[in-house]
């Protein structure tokens, strides 16, 4: 075929394949796995898109909690899933993409096909409203007068937290004290308690309580700030280099037909200009960001290139 011949084939090719997927309906429930236990962040906002998703797709949306292993017992279901469309995964990171740089894993990033991001939750330090430390340079000034003697507390090694909170250390030549926690609501505790003295934890998981001056923000990990938090300096904003967060969205097993990965991400879409969902979504202080099919994998990507290199300087294994 002529270069003029495919040129004029393209467009036709596109034509059939947005509407191969406009046209596609699953002919039985769909199974949603979620690689977390239920009642948590994660699992909350995956019930909450698949409610939404319901309508748009057809067909009922069956979650199917995994957890496990960090997340790794999901994953790796997901992947060894059918490609058939019946059943798709709701995924976070950094978790899906740093487990297979950490050990040796059940799965790697190319055994996915990411269909749509949904959440794009920037991590954030906090303090009690009457710590000393105003901002991020007084954070850094303190820690470099007394190296490792500053304790913040994470969600766990090689959380999205502890990786923001080792990014900083190396951005700023500093050394804090990790105190590692099972999740946000002990980390919490901990902060409020005065059990550590900082803690990393996503935006949406501390602004509650800065809204109701139990906590305060030194700063937020986003590019840019979250509108819900407006008020927040970024890092980089106060001098450090340092952008993290956690992803949250849809993928399926890898070989899932375009037609059908295209049809899902409309249905994400759609879900997410919802205002019932964003009503959701806002009660649920998610940080919403709309990725397609190859944004998403493209951040993803990127986001292994980065911590393999992290990895490869310094292991955060503890």
């Amino acid at each position: 075929m002529t270069s003029r011949r495919l040129l004029l084939a393209a467009p036709a090719f596109l034509a059939a394949t947005r509407a191969s997927a406009q046209t596609w309906r699953p002919d039985r429930a769909i199974n949603m796995i979620v690689a977390f236990a239920p009642g948590g962040g994660t699992d909350v906002a995956a019930r909450t898109l698949a409610r939404f998703m319901e309508h748009g797709i057809g067909q009922t949306i069956v979650v199917q909690n995994r957890p496990g292993a960090g997340g790794e017992i999901g994953f790796a279901e997901l992947a060894r899933s059918r490609p058939d469309g019946l059943t798709i995964g709701f995924v976070n990171t950094p978790n899906l993409v740093t487990i297979p740089i950490e050990r040796q894993a059940r799965y790697k990033l190319e055994d996915f096909a990411p269909i749509a991001n949904m959440v794009d939750d920037p991590g954030g330090f906090w303090v009690q409203p009457d710590s000393p430390w105003r901002d991020l340079t007084a954070l850094v000034a303190a820690a470099k007068a007394a190296p490792g003697a500053i304790s913040y507390g994470t969600t766990g090694v090689g959380s999205d937290d502890h990786l923001a909170a080792l990014a900083f250390e190396r951005a700023t030549g500093t050394e804090l004290l990790h105190v590692p926690f099972n999740g946000a609501s002990q980390v919490r505790n901990a902060i409020l308690g005065r059990t550590i003295q900082l803690a990393a934890m996503n935006m949406s998981e501390g602004i509650s309580d800065f809204r109701n001056a139990l906590l305060r923000p030194l700063g937020q990990m986003g590019e840019t700030r979250w509108s819900n938090a407006a008020e927040v300096p970024t890092f980089r904003e106060q001098g450090i280099d340092v952008v993290d967060g956690s992803l949250r969205g849809v993928a399926a097993p890898a070989g899932t037909p375009t037609a059908i990965l295209t049809r899902y991400a409309d249905v994400v879409k759609e879900a997410m200009a919802n205002p019932e969902f964003i009503a959701s979504a806002t009660q649920q202080q998610l940080p919403l960001r709309f990725l397609d099919p190859d944004q998403f994998r493209a951040e993803l990507f990127a986001m292994r290139e980065k911590f393999q290199h992290m990895w490869g300087q310094h292991p955060w294994r503890e």
